[in-house]
C-alpha cells in the first residue's frame, strides 16, 4: 500500500500541489488526471520520491519513504519520465540493462541477461538490440525505456523482493507513441498493475484511456485534490465539463466500456 498523508508542495509562494491526502493499493492501476497545471507530474514526484514535500508524508508498505535509502528504492520503486537522455553512445540493449544494475554486483548474471531478453521482447524492441539508443525515434526510445523499467521491477524466483512490494510510476508515459504502441503499453501495465504486490500509479492526459484501462482515477485540479473513485463515479458530465471546460458525451463500448466524445 502507498498512502500519501497532507502532501503540500511549494514553489516560492505558490502551491504546486497542496493539502493532498490519498492511498494507492496493490494490484490495481491508478491514473492521475487533470487539466494543465493541475499539479499531476508534481504529485507523481513526490509520490516516488524525486520531490520531497514541505508538508505531508509518502509511506510504501507504512514507512515513511524519506528514510529509506537510494540503494534499497532502487530495487523497489521505478520511474518511466517523460523523455529520458543518455549522454553516452549506448546500445538500446544495455539502456535496458540499467535496470537491473540495483540487482547485481559487477557483471549482470544469466537471470539478468534473460530478464532484459524477455521484456525487450515484450515492448517490441528486441531488433534495436546492438541500435545506438540516441539514433531512435522518440517513440522507440520510449518503448526502450519502458523494457527499462519492467526489467527494474521483474520478479523470478532468485529476487531478493519476496518480502517487499514494488512501486512503478509512469508520468505521461504515451509521449511520443503511436495509438497502436499506446494500446499495447497499458495493456502491458495493466498485467502488470494486477500482480498483487505491485503498486502502479501513472499521469495521462487521455481522459478516454484513462477510463479504458484505470481501476482508480484521481483527479486534480489547481494544485488539490477534485475527486477520486473508479471511472464512473469520477468521470461525470457535470465533472469534466467544469473541471476541463469541455462538454462529454458518453457512449457505451462492449470492448472498452465507457467512451467519451467531446463538443
Amino acid at each position: 500500500m502507498l498512502t500519501a498523508t497532507n502532501l503540500t508542495f511549494r514553489v516560492g509562494n505558490k502551491a504546486l500541489v497542496s493539502d493532498v491526502s490519498l492511498s494507492f493499493a496493490p494490484g490495481k492501476l491508478h491514473l492521475i488526471i487533470g487539466p494543465n497545471g493541475a499539479g499531476k507530474s508534481t504529485l507523481i514526484k513526490i509520490l516516488a520520491r524525486l520531490l520531497r514535500p514541505q508538508v505531508g508524508m509518502v509511506s510504501y508498505d507504512d514507512v515513511d519513504v524519506s528514510q529509506a535509502s537510494e540503494t534499497e528504492l532502487a530495487k523497489r520503486r521505478a520511474v518511466l519520465s517523460q523523455a529520458v537522455e543518455v549522454a553516452f553512445p549506448l546500445s538500446a540493449r544495455e539502456v535496458v540493462m540499467m535496470g537491473r544494475y540495483p540487482h547485481f554486483g559487477g557483471r549482470p548474471g544469466p537471470a539478468d541477461e534473460k530478464i532484459v531478453d524477455d521484456v525487450m521482447a515484450q515492448f517490441d524492441v528486441t531488433e534495436f538490440t546492438d541500435r545506438n539508443y540516441q539514433t531512435l525515434s522518440g517513440g522507440e526510445r520510449q518503448r526502450v525505456n519502458f523494457a527499462r523499467v519492467l526489467a527494474q521491477l521483474w520478479r523470478d524466483s532468485t529476487s531478493d523482493l519476496n518480502s517487499s512490494g514494488r512501486y512503478l510510476f509512469l508520468d505521461e508515459p504515451l509521449t511520443f507513441l503511436d495509438i497502436r504502441h499506446q494500446i499495447e503499453f497499458m495493456n502491458t501495465i495493466k498485467e502488470m498493475a494486477a500482480q498483487p504486490d505491485v503498486v502502479t500509479v501513472g499521469v495521462v492526459h487521455d481522459l478516454n484511456l484513462a477510463a479504458r484501462f484505470a481501476d482508480h482515477i484521481v483527479i486534480l485540479n489547481q494544485a488539490r485534490l477534485v475527486a477520486s473513485g473508479t471511472p464512473p463515479d469520477v468521470l461525470t458530465e457535470e465533472r469534466i465539463q467544469e473541471i476541463f471546460g469541455v462538454k462529454p458525451t458518453f457512449v457505451g463500448s462492449e470492448e472498452s466500456g465507457m467512451h467519451i466524445i467531446f463538443s
